[in-house]
C-alpha cells in the first residue's frame, strides 16, 4: 500500500495525485507510467508520471475524472491509503540530442510532458512546448513548463489565450512562430495525438505519441491495450507506451476505445459517484 501525500483538483475535472512511493521514485524515467487501484475493489488505472522526487520518495501524476474508479481517486485525501500501486512501467522516452524538439501536450498530457521537456533540455536540445485546451481556465503548469523549455505556445479552442483553434493548426503555427522541429512528441487524448501525427506526416517530422489506452494487468498478458503499429500487433504497456505516430492505425485504435464506452459509464450508476460529481 502507498500513502496519499496530496490530491487536489488543479482545473475542472483534472486532478493532481502525489503519493509516497520511494521505490518508484528512485527508478522513474520520463515516459514511464504506473498502474494503481483506488481501493481493494477498484479497477486498475494507468497513469503517466508527471513528476517525482527520489529524495522525498514521492511520485506525482495528473488524471482525468471520467468513470467510477477515477471518481474514487478524486475523493482521496492526504493520509489515505492506495492498496495497489505498481511501477515504474513501460519504456522510457528516448532522450538524445536531436536538435529542436517540439512537445505537444493537452489534458493530462500537459503534466506528463514536463519531465520529458526537462530531460531533453538537459540533453542539450532546444525544447519548444505547445499546450492546448478548450479554454484558458483548463490550462495549468505553464510556469513549470517555462522553467524547462525555451518557449511555451498556447492554443485554446475559444481563443481565450494564445492561438485560437486546435492542434490541427499545428503546421501553420510552426510557420508563424518560426519553429522548425527535428522531432515531435505528443501526450494527450487520442484525438489530439492523431491530429498531431496527421499534421506532421506531410512535413516529414518524426512524431512520437504516448499511447495510454485502457490497460488491465500492465504486463502484456491480458491483451486489452493492443494496437496495430506498422502493420504489426503491439501492446502499449510493454512495447510502449511510446510509438511512431505515423505508424499507428488510428481508426482501429479509436474503434477499440469506443467499444469500452458502456463498461466505463455503467459503474458510475452503481457507485454513487455520478450524483456527487
Amino acid at each position: 500500500m502507498v500513502e496519499v501525500v496530496e490530491r487536489r483538483m488543479i482545473v475542472p475535472n483534472l486532478h493532481l495525485l502525489t503519493v509516497e512511493a520511494p521505490e518508484v521514485a528512485e527508478s522513474a524515467l520520463p515516459g514511464n507510467f504506473v498502474i494503481l487501484r483506488p481501493d481493494a475493489l477498484g479497477e486498475r488505472i494507468p497513469l503517466t508520471l508527471a513528476d517525482w522526487d527520489a529524495a522525498a520518495g514521492t511520485v506525482t501524476s495528473i488524471f482525468v475524472q471520467v468513470g467510477a474508479s477515477t471518481a474514487k481517486l478524486a475523493r482521496l485525501k492526504a493520509g489515505d491509503q492506495i492498496p495497489s500501486y505498481a511501477g515504474p512501467l513501460g519504456n522510457a522516452t528516448e532522450i538524445e540530442r536531436f536538435g529542436t524538439v517540439l512537445l505537444v501536450g493537452g489534458c493530462y498530457g500537459i503534466g506528463s510532458i514536463r519531465p520529458v521537456a526537462a530531460a531533453l533540455t538537459a540533453a542539450g536540445n532546444r525544447v519548444v512546448v505547445i499546450i492546448e485546451a478548450r479554454s484558458s481556465y483548463l490550462l495549468y503548469w505553464e510556469d513549470e513548463l517555462r522553467a524547462v523549455a525555451e518557449k511555451v505556445i498556447v492554443i485554446t479552442r475559444d481563443g481565450s489565450r494564445g492561438y485560437k483553434g486546435h492542434v490541427r493548426r499545428l503546421a501553420e503555427i510552426l510557420t508563424l512562430e518560426g519553429v522548425q522541429p527535428d522531432r515531435v512528441i505528443a501526450h494527450g487524448c487520442t484525438f489530439q495525438m492523431m491530429a498531431v501525427s496527421r499534421q506532421t506526416l506531410p512535413l516529414g517530422l518524426k512524431t512520437i505519441v504516448s499511447m495510454n489506452p485502457i490497460m488491465i494487468d500492465g504486463t502484456g498478458m491480458c491483451g486489452v491495450c493492443r494496437l496495430t503499429v506498422a502493420g504489426k500487433t503491439r501492446f502499449a504497456c510493454v512495447d510502449g507506451p511510446e510509438f511512431d505516430g505515423h505508424e499507428v492505425d488510428w481508426e482501429e485504435f479509436l474503434a477499440r476505445r469506443e467499444s469500452y464506452g458502456p463498461e466505463e459509464v455503467e459503474p458510475l450508476h452503481h457507485s454513487g459517484c455520478s450524483s456527487r460529481f
